[in-house]
């Protein structure tokens, strides 16, 4: 697959990734946390906020193609 292909196709995966897991988390956290303490709240999206990294670090490595030898 040539690279230019794969990168249009990565950025697309990273938007939608970025799009359905912040309305996931969000939902979760309306769901959830309604009367929890204020430092329940800070642990979630910190923690939240962080983890959608490592899939998008997949889709990149994926975008950079095979390494060169």
């Amino acid at each position: 697959m040539p690279v230019r292909l794969r990168k249009f196709i990565g950025t697309i995966l990273i938007v939608v990734l970025v799009i359905v897991y912040a309305l996931v988390a969000n939902t979760i956290a309306v769901a959830t946390l309604g009367t929890a303490p204020w430092w329940a709240h800070l642990l979630y999206f910190s923690l939240t906020g962080l983890l959608w990294v490592l899939p998008a670090m997949v889709i990149i490595k994926w975008m950079a193609g095979p390494k060169q030898q």
